[in-house]
């Protein structure tokens, strides 16, 4: 009883805030409340079949795709790198380690406001941040409109996402290095192996857990950003992705069914990439 009671707080907001809110997206998602006074009935599904017409939503999806492959791989291949020279044992680690960790104590919107300025699209005469930085160096040719590129801006916006969260990956691979024994490398080593073969065939297929980990972390957050890109770019069609259209059909034009059906989608693709990452979790845990 004491234990119930003590976590029965807790119990009671998830269940409210994260299961109850679910269910009453969902219900509104299969409802034909289009606006704000009509009754909520059942469209039988119709809003998700629907929302493929909406014209801005198809761009919504490929950008966020194309930000998510970016990301994604950016900060694995960055915070494996960081991971890679911690765990050679560089002087002054554990300062590199807190630089490199503290983005992470940054928000997306303060980081938002920070790269506005570093990816300004500006031309040569008025150009600052990264462009002025590149004029300086006589690197002009490497300026470019980061973010208002119609065909790349979302690889452009997920370069601060990528140096926010590099060091959090790096922080889960310098765990992984470290946990590997050195038993292991030392037999290796005996048996005649490389420091390259060492890596190859001991370390890295001991990191396989940590680097799923990193790719569902790492994936759902990227499906679902919204404050990063608002503070960078606002409600622009370059940059449009589906956390910003439910924004969008909510509140700017008032049609809570389908920023509902949006929000549902994105439930479906996050729980795509965690629950197959929980059932291995427990088979591993089961096998052990």
């Amino acid at each position: 009883m004491p234990g119930l009671l003590l976590l029965s707080p807790s119990i009671v907001a998830i269940g409210l805030f994260v299961y109850g809110l679910i269910f009453w997206n969902t219900r509104v998602a299969v409802s034909g409340k289009h606006d704000m006074v009509s009754p909520y009935g059942f469209d039988k599904g119709k809003n998700f079949v629907d929302l493929w017409d909406v014209p801005s939503w198809p761009g919504a999806v490929r950008h966020a795709l194309l930000f998510t492959a970016v990301f994604v791989i950016g900060a694995l291949v960055l915070g494996f790198f960081l991971a890679f020279l911690m765990e050679k044992g560089i002087k002054a680690e554990a300062g590199f380690r807190a630089i490199y960790l503290f983005p992470m104590a940054v928000s997306f919107i303060a980081s938002g406001v920070v790269w506005r300025w570093l990816m300004n699209p500006a031309p040569p005469e008025r150009a600052v941040g990264l462009n002025q930085l590149f004029n300086k160096l006589g690197l002009g040719a490497l300026g470019n409109d980061w973010w208002q590129n119609p065909r790349l801006g979302m690889a452009a916006m997920a370069l601060p996402a990528i140096w926010q969260m590099s060091g959090y990956v790096m922080a889960l691979y310098l765990a992984g290095f470290r946990g590997v024994p050195e038993d292991l490398r030392e037999a290796a080593r005996v048996d005649g192996a490389s420091e390259w073969k060492v890596y190859r065939y001991v370390v890295l297929p001991q990191l396989r857990p940590v680097t799923l980990s990193a790719l569902i972390i790492l994936g759902h957050i990227s499906l679902k950003v919204f404050d990063l890109i608002m503070a960078i770019a606002g409600k622009q069609i370059i940059t449009y992705v589906p956390a910003v259209a439910t924004y969008v059909e909510v509140f700017d034009r008032g049609d809570p069914a389908n920023g509902a059906t949006i929000a549902t989608y994105l439930l479906v693709a996050v729980g795509l990439l965690v629950i197959p990452y929980l059932v291995w979790s427990v088979r591993a845990e089961r096998e052990r």
